[in-house]
């Protein structure tokens, strides 16, 4: 009997990445931010803190490439330790600003156990000519008081 060990490849994990270098490629724009929980620590590394909406409601994170990317991956993490709620965002791409957007996807959850509650997303894409990426987070569904949060977003 004929036999080989085959390796199955495995999806890299969201810190093994070649992640796009936004702090030297991009503009970030966002509608409100904390003082102590700025979009640079969602973006650039700082996830133990991420980013946090300095008001409740919805929040929009847009990012505006210098020059076209082509964008393969998309990762999100959001995490809510303290309020029970739920929460959709919108993730979506155009390859010129001011032109319209096209809808990568729509998702909504519930932040519903106690204690911390960690979401993550990963997204296999073929984006061609992406020039704005924006996230819109509506924190709370029904209306509430909570507050948008992003822990990490990362693209490749």
């Amino acid at each position: 009997m004929r036999k080989r060990v085959i390796r199955v490849p495995q999806d890299v994990p969201a810190w093994d990445e070649n992640w796009l270098d936004l702090d030297k490629m991009a503009w970030v724009e966002v509608t409100s931010e904390e003082e102590k929980y700025p979009i640079e620590f969602a973006l650039l590394g700082d996830e133990k803190r991420g980013w946090r909406a300095a008001e409740p409601g919805s929040q929009t994170i847009r990012l505006i490439f210098d020059s076209s990317q082509r964008i393969r991956r998309i990762f999100l993490a959001f995490e809510d330790s303290e309020a029970f709620r739920t929460q959709e965002f919108v993730l979506r791409w155009s390859s010129h600003v001011g032109q319209p957007f096209r809808e990568i996807v729509r998702q909504q959850w519930n932040f519903s156990s106690p204690g911390e509650v960690r979401e993550m997303e990963d997204y296999t894409v073929d984006l061609l000519d992406v020039r704005v990426l924006e996230l819109i987070i509506v924190p709370d569904k029904n209306g509430g008081e909570a507050r948008a949060s992003l822990v990490k977003m990362r693209l490749s």
